[in-house]
């Protein structure tokens, strides 16, 4: 029996790496002869992640190319020769049947040399906004899986799958786990429950604006379950600390997402692609505040798809300090606008992506 052999490349952030992953085990559920190899950039956080996975991993010596007057463009087209070079070796040495990638600057070199290689190719554009190596890459590869409906803007129409974006099954099993949520949270529950989800690396703008207006919690009486990133931490704690309200509380990192999802009545979060999409499955009634730091303002326009369809509200990151806790009360005393955007949300979900897009992978390395 043949023995397949699939390089997946992507990473720089979890929204690529995560991808990835789940496409590879969404793979192994369907074939059982297949060996992987992930091909990343070095010193990013996907050669922790990947290995921790169980899956190999080959780092290139690649970074994006800065679009303000920048030092490190004086070596970006060595890095890039570099990473050619070397993409050329791990595909002469692993002989991949098909190249996956999933975003982020590692993918280019080697989805670009598989091309130019006849080995077939797919990858997975997870905003509604394409990255410019994507973008490039479009031209080359066989297949491209998007979660957006109109991709034919940026994409030839005859390669375009639309198959959602893979995210966490973990976190799909939040369902009927309330009670051991407000026992984790130490939350009140004949209180609503607020779940702010402001990154691994903390949001600036969103933890600004709930620590400059926790007393409004307490005021209001609503559940706060703050997740500050690294950054804001300590200063969180302390914030937390001296309001010493029930109920109220602030935590690095949230490792019990679906204990957090089971509890909350509204969500506040950035508005990646793949975070959205795990909103979308958990269908509850949502405030994005896009990152502005990220390439095509691509967060901006992702939030504003579901705004469209009136499955989300808004709120710009420059006004979040004004407006984001305002814009909060407000929707926690409206029961109707709640009941239509967790609806409306609801409806955009896909949940199935990762086995969606398994198959268009299997279907290309066995024609």
């Amino acid at each position: 029996m043949k023995k397949y052999r699939i390089i997946i490349s992507g990473g720089g952030t979890g929204g690529h790496i995560f991808p990835a992953i789940s496409i590879a085990k969404a793979i192994e559920r369907y074939i059982d002869n297949v060996e992987f190899l992930f091909v990343g950039a070095n010193d990013r956080m996907e050669m922790e992640k990947v290995p921790e996975a169980g899956y190999d991993i080959e780092g290139l010596w690649i970074s994006g190319f800065q679009r303000r007057v920048s030092f490190r463009n004086l070596i970006f087209p060595f890095k890039l020769i570099g990473s050619l070079l070397k993409s050329k070796r791990i595909i002469s040495k692993f002989q991949p049947d098909l190249v996956i990638g999933t975003g982020g600057y590692a993918s280019g070199p080697i989805l670009f040399v598989a091309s130019r290689k006849n080995i077939p190719s797919l990858i997975q554009e997870q905003n509604s906004y394409p990255g410019i190596t994507n973008k490039i890459l479009s031209r080359y590869v066989t297949k491209i899986c998007v979660a957006y409906e109109y991709m034919e803007r940026f994409f030839a129409p005859e390669k375009l799958i639309i198959t959602g974006n893979p995210i966490r099954k973990d976190i799909l099993n939040f369902r009927d786990k309330k009670d051991a949520a407000h026992d984790l949270f130490l939350t009140d529950k004949n209180n609503p429950t607020v779940l702010v989800i402001g990154g691994s690396l903390g949001a600036r703008s969103i933890n600004r604006a709930i620590s400059e207006h926790i007393n409004l919690f307490r005021e209001h009486k609503i559940n706060l379950i703050w997740q500050t990133g690294v950054s804001f931490e300590e200063s969180a704690k302390e914030t937390v600390a001296k309001l010493g309200a029930k109920g109220i509380s602030s935590y690095k990192f949230i490792k019990e997402m679906d204990l957090a999802y089971s509890v909350a009545d509204i969500i506040v979060s950035r508005a990646g692609a793949i975070a959205i999409s795990e909103l979308c499955c958990i269908g509850k009634p949502v405030i994005l505040v896009p990152s502005p730091n990220v390439s095509e303002n691509h967060q901006y326009k992702n939030a504003q798809s579901l705004v469209n369809k009136n499955a989300a509200l808004l709120v710009e990151d420059v006004k979040a300090n004004r407006k984001l806790v305002d814009t909060l009360i407000e929707l926690i005393y409206d029961k109707e606008k709640q009941i239509d955007l967790s609806k409306n949300i609801r409806n955009i979900a896909i949940k199935d992506a990762a086995e969606n897009i398994a198959k268009i992978a299997i279907d290309l390395i066995k024609r």
